[in-house]
């Protein structure tokens, strides 16, 4: 195993996740009474292994099409995109 690509890519998912909707919606479940934390951090970590998997099989299914770079542009683009249409709406 690649240590460097793997704490390149755990330090950039795990910041990007820090503060972000899905772990508000984690606090929520947690924060239940009546709902065990166990069942809420498993369901929580099931998700997540499920999108990043979508993200891979993705990711490798259209490298196979595009290349690499202009990936990197179209990701680029959609990030942005993302954040003007959200400081629109702001």
């Amino acid at each position: 195993m690649d240590w460097k690509v793997f704490s390149l890519i755990f330090g950039s998912v795990f910041l990007a996740e820090l503060g972000d909707k899905t772990q508000i919606a984690t606090m929520l479940f947690a924060a239940d009474k009546d709902v065990s934390k166990f069942t809420v951090f498993l369901a929580a970590s099931a998700a997540l292994v499920v999108a990043s998997l979508l993200g891979v099989l993705a990711g490798s299914l259209l490298s196979e099409y595009i290349n690499e770079k202009y990936l990197q542009y179209i990701a680029g683009a959609g990030f942005i995109c993302i954040g003007v249409f959200t400081l629109y709406n702001a």
